[in-house]
C-alpha cells in the first residue's frame, strides 16, 4: 500500500509542473511588451474656419471724373505696374468748355491789342499836351484789364485741360488685376470702381466666428489643404480689431501660395488654445475589422484587449483615445513596436 502511494506522488509532481507552466504563459507574454501609463497631456485645440487667398492690401482704381470709359486695356489676372495707364475716361463737355475758354482768351487778346493801340495814341497826345494825365492813366488801366481777361481765360482753359487729364485710369500700385468688370463704352461717375489690383505679398485671410476673437492671436498656427492634395502650415500675423457681420478676420502668412490663387477658398484649421487629451503612439493600437483595440495590463500581470474609440492627432505618429480606457490604465505594446 505504501508503494502505491509513493508511485502516485511521483506521478503527480510532473503533472503539477506542467499545469504551472501553461498558466504562466499569458503573464509572461504580457510582460514582454512595452508598457505605457495613460496620462492626460496638453494637445492643441483646432477649429474649422473658412479661408480665402488674398493680399496684404488691395488697391482700388476709381474714376476721378464723370464721362465715358472709352478704353480699358487690362483684364482679370493681368500684371500691371505702378503708374501704368490702363484705361481712359472722356467727358465731351470738357472739350466744349475748353473751346469756350479758348474763344474767350482769343477775344481778350484782341481787346489787349486794341487797348495797346489806344494807350499808344493817348500817350503820344499826352506828351504833346493834348490829353491830361488822367486820360493816360485811364488808357493804361484799360490795357491792364484786357491783359487780365486774357490770363483768366487761359487759366480756365488750363483748368479744364487738367480735369480732362484726370480721365486717364492709372494703376495705383504694382500687382495683379483682381477685378476689371466695367466694359469699355460704359458711363462712369466720380468714385466709381473701375478695377481692383493686389498690393503686397499674398496672405491667407481667415473668416472666423466672433466667439474665436479672444482665442486666436498673432502666432496661432493654421493648417490648410493646398491645391494638389498637399498640406501647408502657417501662422497668424494679424487679427483685425473689428467684428463685421458676426465674423472676425485674420491674416495668415503661409508658404506655397501666390497671387495667381487670389480669391480662391479652401478649408483651414486654426489653433484656438490647448486641451487635455489621451495621446498614445499609434503602435499601441491595433485594428481588426474596422475596430481599434489596445492591450491593457491588469493588476495580476495578465493583459486583455479592450476596444477603444480613436481620433487622428496633429502630432505625428500618435493617435488620441476618446473612449474605452482612461487615465491611469497601463497599455502594453506589441514586442518590436
Amino acid at each position: 500500500m505504501k508503494g502505491k502511494l509513493l508511485a502516485m506522488a511521483l506521478l503527480a509532481v510532473p503533472l503539477a509542473g506542467c499545469g504551472s507552466s501553461e498558466q504562466a504563459a499569458p503573464t509572461a507574454a504580457a510582460a514582454g511588451g512595452t508598457r505605457l501609463t495613460l496620462a492626460p497631456s496638453d494637445a492643441a485645440a483646432w477649429q474649422d474656419v473658412s479661408a480665402e487667398v488674398g493680399t496684404v492690401d488691395e488697391a482700388q482704381v476709381l474714376a476721378r471724373i464723370p464721362g465715358v470709359l472709352t478704353s480699358l486695356t487690362v483684364r482679370e489676372g493681368d500684371l500691371v505696374g505702378k503708374g501704368q495707364v490702363i484705361g481712359r475716361i472722356v467727358d465731351n463737355q470738357l472739350g466744349y468748355q475748353a473751346g469756350a475758354y479758348g474763344a474767350q482768351a482769343a477775344a481778350a487778346q484782341a481787346q489787349v491789342k486794341q487797348a495797346q493801340a489806344e494807350l499808344d495814341r493817348v500817350r503820344f497826345l499826352y506828351q504833346n499836351g493834348v490829353y491830361a494825365k488822367a486820360r493816360l492813366e485811364q488808357a493804361e488801366a484799360g490795357l491792364a484789364t484786357a491783359q487780365a481777361q486774357v490770363q483768366a481765360a487761359r487759366a480756365q482753359q488750363s483748368a479744364v485741360s487738367a480735369v480732362a487729364g484726370q480721365g486717364a485710369v492709372i494703376a495705383p500700385a504694382s500687382g495683379r488685376v483682381l477685378r476689371a468688370d466695367v466694359p469699355a463704352g460704359a458711363p462712369v461717375a466720380p468714385g466709381m470702381l473701375i478695377a481692383t489690383i493686389t498690393a503686397g505679398p499674398p496672405v491667407l485671410r481667415l473668416e472666423m466666428p466672433e466667439s474665436l476673437a479672444l482665442k486666436v492671436h498673432a502666432g496661432s498656427r493654421v493648417r490648410v489643404d493646398l491645391p494638389g492634395g498637399t498640406g501647408g502650415e502657417g501662422r497668424v500675423i494679424k487679427v483685425y480689431p473689428a467684428v463685421v457681420g458676426g465674423q472676425v478676420r485674420a491674416d495668415v502668412e503661409l508658404p506655397g501660395i501666390d497671387t495667381s490663387l487670389v480669391g480662391r477658398r479652401m478649408p483651414a484649421k486654426v489653433e484656438t488654445g490647448t486641451r487635455k487629451a489621451l495621446l498614445v503612439p499609434a503602435a499601441f493600437v491595433t485594428s481588426r475589422y474596422g475596430i481599434d483595440y489596445v492591450s491593457v495590463a491588469a493588476k495580476d500581470g495578465s493583459a486583455s484587449e479592450v476596444p477603444v474609440q480613436t481620433a487622428p492627432s496633429p502630432e505625428g505618429g500618435k493617435v488620441e483615445i476618446l473612449a474605452g480606457v482612461g487615465a491611469g490604465d497601463v497599455l502594453i505594446g506589441k514586442s518590436g513596436k
